[in-house]
């Protein structure tokens, strides 16, 4: 049960970006194995208990470190979790969500610069560079290109991923429930497992390519009207899967940034990496 099987009947390139934009966008280009798990991607949040087979995570660690690092630093690691109790607890400090705890293997992406910094005690050499922004987004960066490499791999394999953002809602506490050093920044989780049959998946239209690409210079105005014209995508796609939302992805959004009160405790986030160890200079 995987992204191919589920797309069985639509194994042309253009027929795969028609769903990925909700209306036809040809190309030409033939399809190829890597572009159909590309393609092919959605989120899935509901996990059989099928086990995963043996040293998974290795392989999708030998394809996350495959990816670009900036200056070769590799300022990322992971948290591999499979005892339950330990994916309970990480569930309910990411917003009680259920396919942490159902998932077979979830992931903890982390931003690591205490590496570096242990590295700099051990050989008595400078590291006051680790304080600046530069390198906890260095490391964020790091973090993500990995991850979106082991998520292909994984798709590749027949297995299914989701991307979880609420590990930054109490970053500190996910810190202490991992045993992180300071330094250490848990940028976001992933669960990793195979889709529960049944349960469908969709992929879902992404932002026509006129919002998000620019040649030369950027076009505020067309960005503006590409991006109209996905509400209106979207508004299709929900009726189509029968999804109840808060008006269209325009209002939807909106309501996500409203305020503080709408970053479900990351707004506190500044103060989070004070206490982590990063000065931010």
């Amino acid at each position: 049960w995987n992204n191919y099987a589920m797309n069985k009947d639509k194994k042309t390139l253009n027929g795969l970006l028609q769903d990925r934009y909700g209306y036809s966008h040809p190309l030409p280009f033939n399809l190829n194995e890597t572009l159909e798990t590309l393609l092919n991607h959605y989120s899935v949040r509901s996990y059989s208990s099928k086990v995963l087979p043996k040293n998974t995570v290795e392989l999708l660690v030998a394809a996350a470190q495959s990816a670009s690092t900036s200056s070769n630093l590799q300022t990322w690691s992971l948290v591999s979790i499979e005892n339950f109790d330990r994916k309970n607890r990480l569930a309910s400090l990411a917003g009680n969500q259920e396919h942490i705890r159902s998932c077979p293997l979830f992931l903890v992406w982390l931003a690591d610069l205490s590496r570096l910094e242990l590295l700099g005690e051990k050989r008595n050499l400078p590291y006051e560079g680790l304080q600046y922004l530069e390198l906890l987004t260095v490391g964020m960066i790091d973090a993500a290109l990995a991850a979106q490499n082991a998520a292909i791999a994984a798709e590749s394999l027949g297995l299914n991923i989701v991307y979880i953002g609420g590990i930054r809602n109490n970053p500190e506490a996910v810190a202490t429930e991992l045993a992180l050093p300071p330094r250490i920044f848990p940028v976001f989780g992933m669960c990793v497992g195979y889709a529960e049959k049944n349960t469908g998946g969709s992929i879902k239209p992404r932002l026509p390519q006129a919002a998000v690409l620019h040649h030369e210079q950027y076009d505020q105005n067309a960005s503006s009207k590409a991006t109209d014209m996905y509400c209106k995508t979207m508004n299709q796609f929900y009726l189509q899967q029968n999804m109840k939302t808060n008006g269209d992805w325009g209002q939807h959004s909106l309501h996500r940034i409203r305020g503080p009160e709408s970053l479900s405790g990351r707004d506190k986030m500044m103060a989070s990496l004070k206490n982590l160890g990063f000065k931010l200079l």
